[in-house]
């Protein structure tokens, strides 16, 4: 061990054996020393330029690089963009012969994919191609506006005179309502033996909060101009004679629905009590009662009744951009008021 006292008893003695001067100049090759007046004058200057280019050049390579992949990504959004805002129908270029399909799935509503506007632009667009045998209405629907519905069958009665083309409608879940509204111009209709046909009758629903106001000491104040301004307002209690009045509208709707279902199916229809009390019924069913023709799906109309098994399908859809729209636009405040709201009539 080293003694404290004796500093040289470990073997190093620091007198005889000096630590290294970390700030000695720096030794030339030959071990001599180089002394400052040896270096080039404003070396110091010219190192600190030095550092100082290297790191402007550094900024403004990482500069250059992030706006390399700023455009980059522009260019990847604006190609999508691009893309997205295409529509979805198929080209006007002539094609083979083909069964053409537009898709009629969800609520059947102004705005919505099922729309009157949709889907007639794209009846249209598939009628008019040379290349097209027959069209096939592929409905899932619920129902929804009997507006929208009416146009829709009026245009399916309209081209079929016009391109002198069939046009069947196929049912896959659910045909009911203003979907059977629509499907009754078609030529024939094709079903699934456990698909939901039929619901002819007309609805308009709301709510009523004039009880749960009166409980909790809220008072309504509505200003109107005009006896009926406030016609089944929510929050006022409803007169005899507006309920009176509004199933006075109903039942005019109806027997307009009635009148296209007859016109529509003709000697094929075999009505009951029930048929046109808003009740529905399987797909067997609606064959046997005449609401329906034959049971078969796309694919089978497309070979054996179209005989042509190329399907192009000419469904008009919501882009991206329209979607984004819709979603986080104004429709966000509509909602909440809607929410509370009476509906119009409605074919579901």
């Amino acid at each position: 061990m080293t003694d404290p006292q004796n500093p040289g008893s470990s073997g190093f003695d620091p007198q005889t054996n000096p630590a290294p001067d970390l700030w000695a100049p720096a030794a030339t090759p030959s071990g001599a020393p180089v002394s400052d007046s040896s270096r080039e004058p404003g070396w110091e200057r010219a190192t600190l330029e030095k550092l100082a280019f290297a790191a402007l050049n550094e900024q403004r390579s990482a500069r250059r690089w992030k706006i390399f992949f700023r455009l980059a990504w522009l260019a990847v959004i604006a190609a999508v963009l691009f893309a997205a805002l295409r529509q979805t129908a198929p080209s006007a270029t002539k094609t083979g012969p083909h069964t053409a399909v537009v898709d009629i799935k969800g609520e059947i509503a102004s705005g919505a994919e099922a729309s009157a506007e949709f889907v007639v632009a794209a009846m249209r667009s598939a009628l008019e191609d040379e290349g097209s045998m027959a069209l096939v209405l592929l409905i899932n629907s619920p129902g929804g506006s009997p507006v929208q519905a009416g146009i829709i069958n009026d245009e399916i009665v309209r081209l079929k005179a016009k391109h002198n083309k069939p046009i069947y409608a196929v049912v896959e879940e659910t045909c009911a309502s203003a979907a059977y509204y629509i499907a009754a111009a078609a030529d024939d209709i094709f079903v699934d033996k456990a698909s939901i046909v039929g619901s002819i009758g007309v609805l308009m629903d709301g709510f009523g909060f004039t009880g749960t106001m009166e409980k909790l000491g809220v008072e309504r104040r509505l200003l109107t101009a005009g006896e009926n301004k406030g016609f089944l307002d929510p929050f006022s209690p409803q007169t005899e004679k507006q309920r009176a009045y509004a199933q006075t509208m109903l039942d005019q709707i109806h027997q307009q629905f009635i009148a296209v279902v007859k016109a529509g199916r003709g000697d094929r229809l075999k009505p009951t009590p029930e048929t046109f009390s808003g009740l529905f019924w399987t797909g067997q069913q609606a064959v046997e009662m005449g609401l329906a023709d034959k049971l078969g799906n796309l694919d089978y109309v497309a070979r054996e009744v179209v005989k042509a098994e190329d399907i192009i399908d000419y469904t008009r859809r919501d882009n991206v951009a329209e979607r984004l729209v819709k979603r986080f636009g104004a429709a966000m405040g509509v909602g909440a008021a809607k929410s509370l709201a009476l509906s119009g009539p409605q074919l579901r």
